[in-house]
Order: C-alpha cells, then structure tokens, then sequence
C-alpha cells in the first residue's frame, strides 16, 4: 500500500511493466496531479513514486496506448494526452495536450462527464465515455499528436445508455465494448438468458445455500427486485471511427448497474461487474455477435458493490475490487480473486480474498504479475503479486 496524497482513480501499467501512473485527484496542493512509479521490484516489493505530473481539471480513468507512447486519462468533455517518455524521464511538457469534444448547451453540446478512455489498436483513435451524456465521444488521436490539438479531433459519438462507463477494445482491435448503467428507451436491450441446461456458477450471499443458479433462474441473473437492468453495447470499432452515431452491432441487459469491462481468454470472454446485485458477469463474445440473447455464459457473486476488474495468469483468474462504496452494513472491501474454468463449469468458483483499502475502485495488470489498484477513499495504491495467489 502506497500513500498517495490524494484519491486515486485510474491506473495504467506501460506494455513493458517498467512504470505505472494514477490519476490523482487532490494530490498536488490540492490540485490534480498524475503519479509516476517504477515498477522495478524493490528489497520492499513496493513500486517507487518518482515525480508527479500536475494537470487542470479532474483526471479518471487511464489508458496507454498499445505501443506505450502515450498515456490518455479521461478528463472534462474528453481527455489529456501525456508522452509517456517524457513522464518516465522527468523531461519538461510531459502533457501535450487535451481531446475535448464540444461543451455548452447546444446541439450535440456535451457536459464534462469524462470518465474512463480506450483507444484503438493501433493507436490512431481514442473512445471516451461521457458518463451523464448516454455516449462515447470519438477523438482522432493520431491527427491530434502530429498536427496539434484543435477542435476538428472530435470525430462523433457513440450512442449508449445512462450513466456509460466502463471501455474495453478485443484484443484483435475489432471491437469496442461499453457498459450503462441503466438502459436508454433508444438501446432496446436483448434479455440475458442462459444456454439450455447450462448452470451458471455463483458464490452464494451470505446466510443463503447453494452455489449455481440453474438456466431459469440465470434469466434474472444479477438483477435487483425494482431496478432497471443496465447494459453492455457492442461496437465495431472500425465503423465508430468512420460513423460512430451507427456503429453499435448489439445491446444485451448486464445485470444492475454494471460499470467496467474487460476481456479475458484472448478476447473470447467478456466480463462485466454488476455493482448494485454484488456479481461479475462473463458473456461469450462470439454469441455477443450471433446471438445476444444467450451469450451470458457464467454468473459469479463476488463482494459488496464490485467495481474494478482484470484478468491475470493468461486469463484463468479474474480479479475483482469490491469496492464497498456505499458503506453496505456488515460489509467491507477486498479484491475476489474468481477461477475462470471453475465458474464457466457452473462451480463454487471464488479462491480468495485480498485486503484492500478503502473502497478500490479502478486496476490494471502489469506485464510481471502485478495488478495496480486504486483505493480511492484511503488515498492509497495498491500492489499485488498476482503470481504467488494460490
């Protein structure tokens, strides 16, 4: 644990796991600021803070770029763009700029809800949720590094539900994946449902028996008695950069309040957590495309309002931060660590659980093993070594 003078929100480990960074909001005098670590396992096991990086505004969710020459952290209408080597070596004008769609409260004015950021494959576009906006604004990030940042980087939007959130890219560049919370009248979102006879893995609340809930019950997976499912959209991510107001493929229900995303196994699993029903969700990202309606393969219950989530050990284990945030009675926050083949087969699919501190909201995995976590409430970074987990 690491103290990091503010609250953390995003975090990004470079593709060579040699740096991490946080956004911090409240860590620089008051302002924001991003922390730079290195990686480099120490005597402690602890990464070190080498320099912090002011920024205007309130810097969320991170990204770097596949190649690891930019770091992108969503920020006001869009985000910051910082050179990742310059950050690494303390050079001057680390920031380089910032992507901003338009604001105001004209047609297509959008407010300052940026909160997490994805880009593409290779590198050229960014995507930026608009969390009270029920969109994703699209940035040409290519033309913004090399001609300079200017309003024409705003490209469009992506239509999706209340309160967007989470991002995530597959693997093979293809497609963009979103999380809503609620469901929009205009999303017409495909029920969930389970294949045939195929019982869908949970840990069961606790006080309450039994493990799996069977294909019926899987319907209702992750839904709240009187709340309104959220969603996940899929989007091809080739179309959101030529025409992004049509480039969504598919919209399924994700159970209640879902909030990030990532993928898993190569980018054959989609896994989604659920905040308000305590569950992480897994999709078939093949059946996302042919057949929506049961692509809903595994149901995990986790802890207390699961925020964060990532994928380690080449996809067999999912880390999830339970983050508490809403103080729950009786409950308290830690990272579930979910076996991946336990939980697909319809088994008690929970290893363990690692302390947290409070209310962890944002992770990512570094290329060594360790996952980087954001403990917003306690102010702290979080480093575990996911290579000594049982």
């Amino acid at each position: 644990m690491l103290s990091t003078g503010g609250s953390p929100f995003g975090v990004a480990a470079t593709p060579d796991g040699r740096y991490g960074f946080a956004a911090v909001l409240g860590g620089g005098n008051g302002g924001s600021v991003i922390d730079v670590f290195r990686m480099a396992k120490t005597a402690s096991g602890r990464p070190a803070l080498v320099r912090s990086i002011p920024v205007a505004g309130q810097p969320l969710g991170e990204t770097i770029t596949p190649d690891g020459k930019y770091l992108l952290a969503a920020d006001g209408n869009g985000a910051v763009v910082i050179s990742v080597a310059r950050a690494e070596s303390g050079a001057a004008s680390a920031v380089l700029g910032t992507l901003a769609a338009p604001s105001g409260t004209g047609p297509g004015a959008l407010s300052a809800s940026a909160i997490e950021v994805a880009t593409s494959r290779d590198g050229r576009y960014a995507f930026v949720t608009l969390e009270y906006d029920q969109r994703a604004a699209v940035f040409n990030l290519a033309d913004a590094v090399s001609r300079g940042f200017g309003s024409t980087d705003y490209f469009g939007s992506i239509p999706l539900g209340q309160a967007a959130v989470g991002l995530a890219v597959s693997p093979d560049g293809r497609w963009l994946y979103a999380t809503s919370e609620v469901a929009a009248p205009a999303q017409h979102p495909v029920g969930i449902r389970a294949p045939a006879g195929h019982p869908v893995g949970i840990r069961a609340p606790a006080g309450r028996s039994g493990s799996t809930l069977s294909a019926g019950q899987a319907a209702r997976a992750g839904i709240v008695p009187g709340e309104p499912p959220g969603t996940l959209t899929l989007i091809d991510l080739q179309r959101a950069e030529t025409d992004p107001a049509h480039s969504v493929v598919a919209t399924v229900d994700a159970g209640c309040q879902p909030v990030r995303v990532v993928t898993a196994a190569n980018g054959t699993q989609v896994w989604v957590t659920a905040r308000a029903s305590d569950d992480v969700l897994c999709f078939a990202a093949a059946l996302l495309v042919t057949d929506p309606s049961h692509a809903l393969v595994a149901v995990v219950r986790v802890g207390e309002a699961p925020v964060g989530l990532t994928a380690v050990r080449d996809g067999t284990l999912i880390v999830v931060a339970d983050s508490d945030r809403f103080s729950a009675p009786g409950a308290h926050a830690d990272l579930t660590v979910v076996n991946v083949a336990d939980a697909l087969d319809g088994r008690p699919a929970i290893v363990g659980d690692i302390p947290a501190g409070l209310f962890p909201r944002d992770m990512t995995a570094a290329p060594n093993g360790t996952v980087l976590v954001s403990n917003f409430s306690s102010g702290q970074l979080e480093t575990v070594d996911t290579v000594t987990i049982p």
